[in-house]
């Protein structure tokens, strides 16, 4: 049976401190990011067009760290990342660096359908994306006034600050269609306020996302450097083809590994066989499931 996970970022969200409209349109996005996975799995879809599909809705939702609505670099521009991969023959694709693409989910599948690389960044990877037709937008585009907001908010704080609340708003869409193909997909903003051309998980494969028939699909959302680290997307199916360890428990082993480095965050992840499950060390996680017989949206610790 098909079924798609997605994600919208982990974090300090708790009942009662989280912004009740900032909640509400969350919510309602990771609805929208749902239906548009379903309509392509319903329909006997393959799973890298479900989770395109649902990343792409959630690219264009301001309300999370990816596409418009990214947080903001050190010097106020957005810089997008993002990877796609396909679990029957692991072919991957992912970017880093973007400015001016407007779909950065869409350029890492180009990436991986058009051209004989796995990842491209900055210029080349934006030269690429024009030359692929995909549609360019300047990079005010991408900015909203309360990213703007946040990083004027960080930077007063001197050149080392760091956001002690921080929401990882990376998001990220898991599934299985009904041939039993999985897929996984992760686009991000990144951090406020990076600098140096840093670059997270999400883009890197096995760290922020994989996908492996013999395993699962997997996308991430945290700390990126400890994920990187931790080969985190990687080693969830490791530890099911090699340990035996089943997803849930899969997924647990590795966010406490993280933990212990010293990294929070969260986990989405399905099999081919069709389990889904999620995990995060943080109070909440934007997330959500659908399936032929299942239709959760969820936001805190505690619902399941």
């Amino acid at each position: 049976m098909w079924k798609l996970m997605i994600h919208g970022g982990a974090g300090s969200m708790r009942p009662g401190k989280l912004d009740e409209g900032q909640e509400k349109v969350a919510r309602a996005g990771l609805g929208d990011a749902l239906e548009a996975g379903k309509a392509v799995l319903s329909t006997g879809g393959s799973a890298v067009d479900a989770v395109e599909a649902a990343a792409r809705v959630l690219e264009e939702d301001p309300a999370f760290n990816a596409g418009k609505g990214s947080v903001l670099a050190h010097d106020g521009h957005v810089e997008c990342d993002a990877a796609i991969m396909e679990g029957r023959d692991r072919r991957a694709g992912a970017v880093a660096g973007l400015r001016t693409t407007r779909a950065p989910i869409t350029a890492a599948r180009k990436v991986m359908e058009d051209s004989p690389h796995v990842l491209m960044g900055r210029g080349g990877a934006e030269e690429f994306a024009l030359e692929n037709g995909l549609e360019q937008v300047p990079n005010t585009w991408f900015v909203t006034a309360e990213r703007r907001r946040q990083l004027d908010e960080l930077l007063a704080k001197g050149s080392e600050a760091f956001d002690a609340e921080i929401k990882y708003g990376t998001i990220g869409a898991v599934a299985v269609d009904n041939d039993g193909h999985v897929a996984a997909a992760t686009s991000t903003g990144g951090l406020t306020a990076k600098r140096w051309g840093r670059i997270g998980d999400s883009p890197l494969i096995g760290a922020g996302t994989y996908a492996d028939d013999r395993a699962a699909a997997v996308s991430a959302t945290g700390l990126g450097e400890v994920f990187i680290r931790a080969a985190a997307a990687h080693d969830v199916c490791a530890r099911m083809r090699y340990c035996s360890d089943g997803l849930q428990t899969a997924l647990d082993k590795v966010l406490a590994d993280i933990k212990s480095m010293g990294g929070t965050g969260g986990l989405i992840a399905v099999s081919p066989s069709g389990e889904a499950a999620w995990s995060h060390t943080t109070p909440g996680m934007y997330r959500a499931v659908i399936g032929e017989n299942v239709h959760k949206v969820a936001v805190f610790g505690d619902e399941g």
